[in-house]
């Protein structure tokens, strides 16, 4: 089960992204055009949400069985002195996990605002946060806390 996992893991992320860009887009263009709130613009915020929580479950499973999570917690003390272990095992974790929330709560908040143009702006703040945590947690390839590649290969 776990490869298995690890492949969705790996190219579901791509999917939390585009939809949150694209969520982002529309309830900044929304809030810009004056426009109603559509079913449209709602189920966008709704699997946006959805989307992202089935990521935070895969990403769940990925670190309990990561053997490089597994190191830290062995000896956090030891592998504390090395950025990539410390970076997944806690950085990366709690930022995804804090975005997920950020997430979320923007999602409820949109979902139960009164205006048009109120749903529009809280998606589009709440949703906008989240996705720079995103940025922020992801091991880009450049990154001097750790990196991988943008797409693997199996």
């Amino acid at each position: 089960m776990y490869p298995v996992t690890l492949v969705l893991h790996s190219y579901f992320r791509w999917l939390v992204l585009v939809s949150l860009v694209y969520a982002v887009f529309r309830a900044f263009q929304g809030m810009r055009t004056g426009r109603g709130f559509s079913k449209t613009d709602d189920s966008t915020r709704h699997w946006t949400a959805t989307i992202s929580h089935i990521q935070l479950m895969l990403g769940f499973a990925v670190y309990l069985k990561s053997p490089v999570v597994n190191a830290f917690w062995d000896n956090p003390k030891a592998a504390s002195g090395q950025m990539a272990i410390l970076f997944f095992s806690v950085i990366h974790f709690a930022l995804m996990l804090l975005a997920i929330m950020v997430i979320t709560i923007g999602s409820a908040k949109a979902k139960r605002a009164e205006t048009d143009r109120e749903k529009f702006r809280t998606m589009g703040v709440w949703f906008a946060i989240g996705l720079v945590i995103i940025f922020l947690a992801i091991p880009w390839p450049f990154s001097p806390l750790a990196n991988r590649p943008l797409l693997r290969t199996w």
